[in-house]
């Protein structure tokens, strides 16, 4: 009896569950298919649009009530973002960097396009520097043709040198030399033998005081009286205060030793363009004529660039120099002269 009596309790307890398993199946169903249908959603919608509220409650119309409510009450899922750069911070200041552009020119705009203008850039080389001479393709007849600079040296009309013939014998006043032993510095400038003279050395000539600034010699003699030309001859080169030059010839024939001139070969340097000092003092009124007696005309520099408007004085008197001094002389610059030029009908004045 108590046997049947649990037996038909189990079938009933058992049917009871059975039909609480059947009825929540039947409940449960809809809201787990729904519920995953909408997350699937909103999912899809998280992904595509950033709006994922709006987009969800106009996808879910087509759904059961029951699903849309439940869609409705669900909070907003986030939404999913695929390969998106890492977020910034908003508490702290985002500075912006700009990126430098660089601009790439082609080769050709590179070559048209003119280097910018530098303090650095160098020079017109200056008229002294080119290379002219005494001979050849670089000789005095092409001096004018060689730098517009050097223009006076063929179209000048009071050149230097010039035979000086039939001077205007007239009273001049003497010229008053100024000259005392001074140091001096030698210098082969590639033109001739040159001697830089210090202190102050002067000559007093028609009312004009000039300023010794350095001599120097031409071989044979750029001058000539009369037709005649000599061995050897010493310019010297004054300067005024208003920088007007005024030069004086000493012409040299050979015989004894002139101690001036062995002075300057003493001290040759043994590079060109090498300045040397000598040790002692140059006596310069040893080189002068014991006459003072002298020719005097306008003229011009006897070396380029011609430049006129020059006082000379050619003394009339020669002074010696030994055959061994001409000699040495002659191994560096056996003819250093530049031709006579016309006198052009010029004024020359003879002192009696």
């Amino acid at each position: 009896m108590f046997d049947r009596d649990c037996s038909k309790t189990m079938f009933l307890v058992l049917g009871l569950l059975l039909s609480l398993y059947a009825a929540a199946e039947e409940h449960n169903t809809p809201l787990a298919k729904s519920k995953t249908a909408a997350a699937k959603q909103a999912d899809v919608v998280a992904v595509v649009d950033p709006a994922p509220a709006t987009r969800l409650k106009a996808s879910a119309t087509a759904k059961p009530p029951e699903a849309e409510a439940i869609v409705e009450k669900a909070p907003p899922m986030p939404p999913v973002v695929i390969n998106a750069p890492e977020p910034v911070a908003r508490n702290k200041p985002h500075k912006t960097v700009v990126p430098r552009r660089v601009a790439l020119a082609s080769p050709s705009a590179r070559a048209e396009t003119p280097p910018p203008a530098t303090e650095n850039v160098a020079p017109a080389a200056p008229p002294h520097s080119l290379h002219w001479s005494y001979e050849g393709p670089t000789g005095p007849q092409a001096w004018a043709r060689m730098s517009p600079e050097f223009a006076r040296c063929g179209s000048g009309e009071r050149q230097s040198p010039i035979d000086i013939r039939e001077g205007m014998k007239v009273d001049l006043e003497p010229i008053i030399f100024e000259y005392r032993p001074s140091p001096f510095k030698v210098i082969d400038n590639g033109h001739t033998i040159q001697a830089n003279v210090g202190g102050w050395n002067s000559m007093r000539v028609m009312g004009r005081r000039f300023r010794l600034v350095q001599f120097h010699f031409h071989r044979p003699s750029e001058e000539a009286i009369d037709g005649r030309q000599f061995e050897m001859v010493v310019h010297l080169v004054h300067k005024d205060s208003e920088g007007r030059l005024g030069v004086v010839a000493v012409l040299v024939d050979g015989g004894v030793r002139q101690p001036a001139i062995q002075a300057v070969l003493n001290n040759l340097p043994l590079e060109k363009g090498e300045e040397v000092a000598a040790a002692t003092n140059l006596d310069l009124a040893q080189i002068l004529p014991e006459s003072k007696k002298y020719f005097t005309y306008m003229g011009s520099l006897t070396t380029p660039p011609c430049s006129e408007d020059v006082l000379w004085v050619v003394m009339k008197q020669p002074v010696q120099a030994s055959v061994d001094q001409l000699d040495l002389f002659s191994r560096m610059y056996p003819m250093n002269a530049r031709p006579i030029q016309s006198a052009a009908g010029r004024m020359i004045k003879e002192s009696n």
